[in-house]
């Protein structure tokens, strides 16, 4: 039977989390995020592609991120039936998507850093082989989004932050494809880092909101 953790708010609602299959969820897109890692950069060292290797190892701070949701399942598992959590581990999931919240903000002011630096100084791109990476990265986030989206738990704040990580990966790359293709067949090259600025954006929305949601539910306030 699945195991599951149920919190009370305020209003006496009851939410549930499946801590095995979203543990189980986690864990599986982890091993396909390591695979592709590896096999990246690997096949960057092989091929000397800068752009292969960033992308490798682009997917092991997501490996990272995917980790901290992963630990704080371990955590939850090992000490939800003892007494050092007397009102339950429902804060654990909270505090370990806050955390990951904050990585993902980190993440999208790193890309329009990057964005606004390609910007000033312009560099030459590689078009086939940062499409192909494009497309390999995007394929990977979307075999890992449907893993991740039989998750359960409204309140699932961990597990909705790993959710973020692959979501906005997925996102970076459809707009790189978008910008690639638009730079190597009609010259618009500037779409590239600007669509990196609109990708940063929207991650650092995303993360906003879910540390707003993650600081109300370790703080007790209820909107």
């Amino acid at each position: 039977m699945a195991e599951k953790i149920c919190t009370h708010e305020h209003n006496h609602h009851k939410h549930c989390i499946d801590l095995e299959q979203n543990a189980s969820k986690t864990l599986i897109v982890i091993i396909i995020t390591l695979v592709t890692m590896f096999l990246e950069i690997g096949f960057g060292y092989f091929t000397r592609s800068m752009a292969l290797l960033s992308d490798g190892w682009h997917m092991g701070t997501h490996a990272f991120a995917l980790a901290i949701t992963f630990s704080a399942y371990l955590i939850i598992k090992k000490f939800k039936d003892t007494d050092l959590f007397p009102h339950g581990t429902g804060k654990i999931t909270a505090l370990a998507g806050f955390v990951s919240s904050l990585f993902l903000g980190l993440t999208g002011i790193f890309i329009i850093f990057e964005s606004v630096m390609r910007f000033i100084n312009p560099l030459s791109i590689v078009f086939n082989t940062a499409i192909l990476v494009a497309v390999i990265g995007l394929v990977v986030n979307g075999i890992c989004l449907v893993v991740m989206e039989c998750g359960s738990g409204e309140k699932d704040y961990n597990f909705k932050a790993a959710y973020l990580h692959i979501l906005a990966d997925a996102l970076t790359s459809v707009l790189a494809i978008v910008a690639l293709i638009c730079g190597k067949f009609f010259g618009l090259y500037f779409l590239d880092p600007l669509m990196g600025c609109v990708g940063g954006i929207l991650i650092i929305k995303w993360a906003v909101g879910l540390i707003k949601d993650t600081t109300l539910e370790l703080l007790d306030i209820h909107k």
